[in-house]
């Protein structure tokens, strides 16, 4: 099985090797400052209990957290959106090695960005995903467990020279966006596992998730 280490390792060569060298420079520095402010300590944390919510699924369909709940726990992944090539090598992963998994712990898996329900449709379809994808409109739910914020207007003009305007592609048209994580969450809503990637470019790898929940007994 190839990590998403690997995977992001490759992703990031290709980056430097074909992106302008302003908009690259940009970048890195941005990167570089999301590793320096760290994750925020009131971030969510093992022990928490999760904020219930109800968001709009890819097809626009209401899905509360009681009922992702239902059946037992829940893989929660905040991802930045379908334009973010770390976001879907990690999505891809998790959709081939880790939901085979998860029918052992009766859990499900979920994935949420800031992105409007028409381009989480899009992240689903483009990806062959076969979990649910849901909209967190102005990064609201992120901004509650303490893991948003709001892009630099330099990182917002350099995508926008590469053709992404994250206003169009956000819900609300907002410029926030979630620090990559995986939250594991029992029936009760207590948070059991928490990874929280300050580097954008890093992504929680299959093992740890699935050695979390062989954890929850």
């Amino acid at each position: 099985m190839t990590t998403i280490r690997e995977q992001s390792s490759k992703v990031k060569e290709t980056a430097a090797q074909q992106l302008p060298s302003d908009v690259l420079e940009v970048f890195d520095r941005s990167i570089q400052d999301l590793v320096n402010e760290g994750v925020s300590g009131d971030a969510i944390a093992v022990g928490d209990e999760l904020p219930a919510f109800t968001l709009d699924d890819a097809t626009g369909g209401r899905v509360s957290l009681d009922q992702i709940l239902e059946t037992g726990p829940a893989v929660i992944v905040f991802y930045r959106g379908g334009w973010c090539p770390y976001c879907n090598l990690a999505l891809r992963t998790y959709q081939t090695d880790l939901l085979p998994r998860l029918g052992n712990f009766n859990a499900r898996l979920i994935a949420i960005s800031p992105q409007s329900p028409d381009e989480s449709l899009s992240t689903a379809e483009k990806a062959d995903l076969d979990f649910t994808v849901l909209s967190d409109p102005g990064a609201r739910l992120a901004y509650e467990v303490g893991i948003a914020f709001r892009q630099p207007d330099d990182v917002v003009a350099a995508q926008a020279a590469l053709g992404l305007h994250l206003a169009s592609v956000n819900a609300d048209g907002a410029l926030s966006l979630p620090r990559p994580a995986v939250l594991i969450v029992d029936p009760d809503r207590i948070v059991r596992f928490v990874d929280i990637q300050p580097d954008y470019t890093a992504r929680t790898e299959v093992p740890d998730i699935v050695a979390a929940l062989e954890s929850l007994g």
